[in-house]
């Protein structure tokens, strides 16, 4: 089917809470939402069972799922293994990224994604680099042999590459110059400080010269204390910057996700921070040259440092609601329109409107399963 309505759900569309309406799909983009008793009889249905429909997460932070890592198979088809394993949690829009390495795999990976966006370039909306320019004291799982100073060369190549390319970067702020951060900026590329010993005047003062972004919040960066607010403080003192939370019970308790949504509010971004287990029964996998084992829900290595999660942006937005205490409607913004604000792709995605991109997640709300989702207009049920 071109053009057909998903009917029979209740529509979140982002800023409204819509039931007995329909929304219209024709080819990769939603043509409107309309009351169901104003379709036409003759246009095809795809009828739901009074699930909730609901714009596509898009996760910022993915380093792997499916049984695949991006740093270890640098592929379109690592990508395309991705793409699939994200559809079945609702994820239909994702940043593929590369943890510290080196040079020559940035480049490959900038490659890889430069030629895979040509093709699908809704599926992946540019690379994060997260890291190598990280302070090695805040390091955490990252392979400490390839973290390093900030090069003037490879970030030449970022910025030539620009942000279709490279949409992403965390960097210690207190580890790269206020010029090479505001170089970044202006060629456009988002810029988040994480895996950062900064203190807050340190952390102030790379959001001044343009950084927007704190990745994982309160994870791998200097924590907020009376007499040292640090990388946290900072970012909650600045309501322009974007926080990166991981929502898994794991990495961050459910009462500071709480206190960060009060103080963040529309500026808190659900991320997975996912690994290769998310998908597959997978006990171990290896991640900056360490194994790390999945057991329990939790990806640790044997020193007992989290290396990633196994967090679907499903379970997120559930223990959102579950456990944090927060509106349904406002965990499926932090999934959608808040990431794609974040990264300046909220024109075409994050939300149910004439014009946008039908990107679509589709779930029982009680049982929290996926039951379909519309991937660039094309219906994919998973159950």
């Amino acid at each position: 089917m071109t053009r057909y309505a998903l009917t029979q759900c209740t529509l979140y569309t982002g800023y409204r809470i819509l039931s007995n309406h329909a929304l219209i799909v024709d080819g990769s983009t939603i043509l409107d939402v309309v009351p169901t008793a104003s379709l036409p009889s003759d246009l095809p249905r795809q009828e739901g069972s009074g699930w909730v429909a609901a714009p596509g997460f898009i996760d910022l932070q993915l380093n792997g799922c499916g049984g695949v890592m991006f740093n270890d198979a640098i592929t379109p088809d690592t990508l395309s293994t991705m793409h699939r394993t994200n559809l079945r949690s609702g994820t239909t829009s994702f940043l593929p990224t590369l943890i510290t390495t080196s040079d020559q795999a940035m480049e490959q990976a900038i490659a890889v994604v430069d030629a895979y966006r040509r093709q699908y370039p809704h599926r992946v909306l540019g690379l994060h680099l997260e890291g190598p320019y990280l302070n090695p004291k805040r390091r955490g799982i990252h392979d400490g042999r390839y973290v390093r100073p900030a090069d003037d060369a490879m970030m030449t190549q970022m910025i030539e590459a620009g942000p279709e390319r490279v949409r992403l970067i965390t960097l210690a702020p207190e580890q790269v110059s206020a010029a090479q951060i505001r170089r970044l900026v202006e060629a456009g590329i988002r810029v988040s400080a994480g895996h950062s010993d900064a203190n807050f005047e340190a952390a102030i003062a790379g959001f001044e010269a343009g950084i927007r972004m704190v990745t994982h919040l309160f994870n791998a960066m200097s924590p907020w204390m009376g007499r040292s607010p640090g990388l946290v403080g900072a970012a909650f003192s600045r309501p322009d910057v974007y926080a990166g939370i991981i929502v898994d019970g794991h990495h961050v308790h459910f009462d500071s996700v709480q206190l960060a949504h009060r103080l963040k509010g529309d500026h808190l971004v659900l991320v997975s921070d996912a690994t290769p287990p998310v998908g597959t029964a997978m006990a171990s996998f290896i991640i900056g040259g360490q194994e790390v084992f999945y057991r329990e829900g939790k990806c640790v290595s044997a020193e007992g440092t989290l290396g990633g999660s196994a967090l679907t942006l499903i379970e997120a937005v559930r223990h959102c609601v579950d456990q944090v205490g927060l509106p349904l409607a406002e965990a499926l913004r932090m999934a959608s329109l808040y990431p794609a604000r974040a990264i300046g792709v909220d024109q075409t995605l994050g939300k149910l409107a004439p014009g946008y991109g039908a990107n679509v997640v589709v779930f029982d709300p009680h049982q929290w399963t996926i039951q379909g989702v519309i991937d660039q207009g094309q219906w994919c049920p998973t159950t």
